[in-house]
């Protein structure tokens, strides 16, 4: 009798785009409570998103991806380089896009109003750049690696997924990314926190 193991990494990935989504959808409706003359928290809140954005989906999610996943599924579905490659490069892009947004909302906090549409075109282009890539890996390319690669290539990328893993999507709880969590839930305004607004107080 053939046992069929299900590879635990694609359930993974889908967990965490998930959780990055949830954040993503979330800073477009923070930015439009922030009123005339935002808060010293309105910033606060936006930072630890951003740093949420870099820390987890940038710099463990995507490497995984890049080192592979994509190589894998190149070798045995060529066809699909041309999708793999698009992706490689918006992951490369992603990287730049978020620090430059990192940048560009602290130049609106200590600069002020004259830098505040710089920010909002930036994080509106962002959010879907990246919503769309999301929704390409898992239209076209997991399905693609649950139906082709073989059970020793899943082995090694389900160890590596894992691994290092978002607590946001139900990795196990770091302590060190208590604060950072906490803040992003009880400081973010409803429905996505439990924050009140976040209009400047008059």
């Amino acid at each position: 009798m053939t046992i069929t193991i299900t590879p635990r990494a694609p359930d993974i990935i889908r967990r965490e785009h998930s959780a990055v989504a949830a954040v993503l959808r979330s800073i477009l409706p923070t930015i439009e409570q922030a009123g005339e003359e935002p808060s010293e928290r309105f910033f606060d809140v936006l930072r630890a998103m951003l740093f949420y954005i870099d820390e987890f989906p940038e710099r463990r999610h995507h490497p995984k991806e890049s080192n592979l996943l994509f190589p894998r599924l190149a070798a045995v579905a060529p066809e699909l380089m041309p999708v793999i490659e698009r992706l490689e490069h918006d992951h490369l892009r992603g990287e730049a896009k978020v620090r430059e947004l990192q940048h560009l909302l602290l130049a609106w906090e200590l600069i002020g109003e004259s830098r505040r549409a710089d920010f909002v075109i930036a994080a509106t282009d962002y959010v879907r750049f990246y919503l769309e890539h999301m929704r390409t890996e898992e239209r076209e390319l997991l399905p693609a690696a649950e139906r082709l690669l073989p059970a020793s290539a899943w082995a090694e990328i389900d160890r590596a997924f894992s691994q290092d893993g978002d607590p946001l999507a139900g990795a196990p709880r770091d302590p060190a990314y208590d604060r950072l969590f906490t803040r992003i839930v009880l400081a973010t305004p409803a429905p996505v926190g439990l924050g009140p607004a976040l209009t400047a107080t008059p």
